[in-house]
């Protein structure tokens, strides 16, 4: 059992990049990663889709149905990427070297920069609309380009400024986030309770025609699918939060924390839920997307809850947007590792300020960005399914120094592979991704090649995680890894090559002949 020191304050800046946190500094809990979590979708993006199902003309029960489903799967497939972070002291991505190669790892760090991007930008966004919004209501604020700008820029900046000071203050404004946005969503209860009918019909009633019938097993799987996609989302940068739980923390709680805090967002879903019902009933072009969903909740809310509107906006937007942008500057320093963390904070959040400004008043690309995020989604499912396999035939065993040979610019070890490249699992991906892209299916917005086979369902994230479960196995059993890749107990489920690791040299040395081995052209051939 190792020795912890005391955590530092709130207030000092991190100074830990992706090289392993030390033992003595892991001083968080599963706990804090179930705030982490939480907090981070305990906001008006996941209000939002909990409107969805009634959108798609379900009724509330019906709805409910699907929320639930869709969140208990998306839900367990994200718990186990909550274990590499313990395990090796760093984030998903760099762990991914052992499964996709030193070099190959650029995936998951690329795969994590590009969805916090995007959700960091959409954060901010919906948060401001919804708090001008509000405040408009509230006091009589103008809502033109001026005030939604300095919403903003509010966000924007105060984020980046939590992201700078790291982990420990990202976590201190999460405690308070979690627990004020869910008193404010509860107190919805109030607001909305007696307009509420939880016998909202939705279109699928007795009296739907034939042909209306034919699309409620579609609409259904279709909602469901969309909630999944909000616990898949977390999936590449779950490690960055959980990076700092000691590593003897048995695996089942800090899973638990994943999974509850994932369930725990049915106060969110429910909310939007909820609101949408009302909003459908009593707001006239809100079921042919004419009305917006905020626009409506603010038409149909008493004014006394126009104020908690607006709490919501700034502290959702806060708790998102930190763990967004967190994993961003911190993907982009393992990525390029001449930048710090705090430097790479600092770069990517101008970045982003940048774009969240040029994308909303000057090309207007608040759509765009949304069918983006849906897209990196597609293709974080399948890497996901690769990461939880290569721990399951790994027997959960890393060697945590030679995770870091890219990040060190080094060369060699035992995940160098091919080059640095281990075409199993980056195969695996590279095809389960680009046919769940084939499957994606955004009327309007983006139908891939094979979208409309389901008769618009978008099968995108289910065919990705089900082709990477058939297609990473089954490269491992036809093209077995180096015994050496693997720990003291051996594979499990799948065989292995007797064909030993290249040592770690420096990125200018050559990779030399490995101990008692073959030379290393045929060390790095693979099979």
């Amino acid at each position: 059992m190792s020795t912890h020191t005391a955590p530092p304050k709130a207030t000092e800046v991190e100074t830990h990049g992706v090289e392993p946190i030390p033992d003595e500094e892991r001083t968080a809990k599963p706990l804090d990663l179930f705030r982490l979590v939480f907090g981070g979708a305990n906001t008006f993006a996941t209000v939002v889709l909990g409107t969805f199902p009634i959108l798609f003309g379900l009724s509330f029960r019906d709805s409910l149905l699907a929320t639930v489903s869709g969140l208990l799967l998306g839900a367990a497939i994200l718990a186990p990427l909550a274990l590499f972070g313990p395990r090796n002291g760093t984030n998903n991505a760099v762990s991914s070297s052992a499964h996709l190669g030193v070099h190959g790892r650029v995936v998951g760090s690329f795969l994590s920069l590009l969805t916090a991007f995007a959700f960091f930008s959409i954060s901010v966004w919906s948060s401001g609309d919804a708090l001008v919004g509000g405040a408009n209501r509230a006091v009589g604020l103008p809502e033109n380009d001026l005030t939604l700008g300095l919403a903003y820029g509010v966000f924007a900046v105060l984020v980046l400024i939590v992201c700078i000071y790291g982990f420990r203050f990202m976590l201190l404004v999460n405690k308070v986030a979690v627990i004020a946005a869910t008193a404010l969503f509860i107190l919805g209860a109030l607001a909305f309770g007696g307009s509420f009918d939880p016998g909202y019909a939705g279109i699928f009633g007795d009296g739907a025609d034939a042909a209306t019938q034919a699309l409620y097993w579609p609409s259904f799987i279709g909602a469901a699918l969309i909630v999944m996609s909000n616990p898949v989302s977390f999936g590449a940068f779950l490690g960055d939060w959980s990076r700092y739980i000691p590593r003897e923390t048995p695996g089942i709680k800090v899973m638990a924390a994943a999974f509850l805090a994932q369930i725990a967002t049915l106060v969110p879903f429910l909310f939007g839920l909820v609101t949408a019902t009302i909003v459908a009933t009593e707001v006239d072009g809100f079921m042919t997307y004419e009305t917006g969903y905020v626009s409506g909740l603010l038409a149909v809310a008493p004014g006394w809850y126009f104020l908690p509107v607006c709490l919501i906006a700034l502290i959702g937007g806060m708790s998102t947007g930190t763990t967004a942008l967190y994993g961003t500057g911190l993907d982009f320093s393992s990525v390029f590792t001449r930048f710090t963390r705090v430097q790479s904070t600092v770069l990517i959040g101008i970045v982003a300020i940048g774009f969240i400004f040029v994308g909303r008043f000057v090309f207007d690309v608040v759509t765009s960005i949304s069918t983006f995020a849906v897209l990196i989604i597609s293709c974080t499912a399948p890497w996901m399914v690769v990461m939880i396999i290569g721990w399951v035939v790994r027997r959960g065993w890393y060697d945590t120094d030679a995770l870091q040979v890219f990040n060190r610019r080094q060369r060699g070890g035992r995940y160098w592979f091919a080059h640095g490249w281990n075409w199993r699992g980056l195969g695996a991906w590279l095809v389960s991704a680009a046919m769940s892209i084939c499957f994606v299916n955004l009327p309007g917005q983006f139908v891939g090649p094979l979208g409309n086979l389901a008769d618009g369902i978008d099968l995108s994230i289910p065919v990705g995680l089900g082709l990477a479960a058939i297609l990473y196995p089954a490269l491992l059993w036809i093209f077995p890894e180096p015994r050496d890749a693997f720990g003291p107990e051996g594979p499990r489920f799948v065989p292995s090559a007797d064909r030993p690791a290249c040592p770690i040299v420096s990125e200018d040395e050559p990779v030399s002949r490995a101990v008692d081995g073959p030379e290393p052209e045929e060390v790095l051939s693979g099979v």
